[in-house]
């Protein structure tokens, strides 16, 4: 008798994680790479929110930030319908630029380092956080640094 179809995709993505989980034959010996992968990835949300606020206090950054999003469809248009990204065509393309350069200056550096756990850790969860704390709009009319 043959099985309901939910049941034959359930017991096929059973078998799915399995090839997966063979991995590489040998273990790597060394943290740094994956470590700068990761804290390149926190440092990039945080370099976003930080040019988010330079952007909105200073007006010649976001202009020049604007110009190097024009490469992005959308980033000017006269459209009235779908309008346009603006300068977060520019922050999304520093942000790639500075997730890029930190994963690379940081693999370089620690490719055949191990990090400290607690170390990485603690860099991630600062970088993330002030990110989060960044975008987290009710403190910020507070401050001196927002335009009233």
């Amino acid at each position: 008798m043959s099985q309901p179809i939910y049941l034959r995709v359930g017991n096929w993505l059973k078998q799915f994680p399995q090839s997966i989980a063979t991995g590489a034959p040998d273990a790597p010996t060394v943290s740094g790479p994956a470590a700068a992968a990761l804290l390149s990835a926190a440092f990039s949300c945080f370099l976003l929110m930080v040019n988010q606020h330079l952007t909105v206090v200073f007006k010649s950054w976001n202009a020049i930030v604007w110009s190097l999003g024009d490469w992005i469809p959308g980033s000017r248009t006269s459209d009235q319908v779908y309008g346009e990204i603006g300068s977060y065509s520019g922050k999304e393309t520093i942000m790639l630029m500075g997730w890029l350069l930190s994963w690379v200056l940081l693999h370089q550096l620690w490719k055949k380092r191990n990090i400290h756990a607690s170390s990485l850790y603690g860099s991630l969860i600062f970088f993330l956080v002030a990110a989060t704390v960044m975008n987290w709009h009710p403190i910020f009319p507070y401050l001196p640094l927002m335009p009233h």
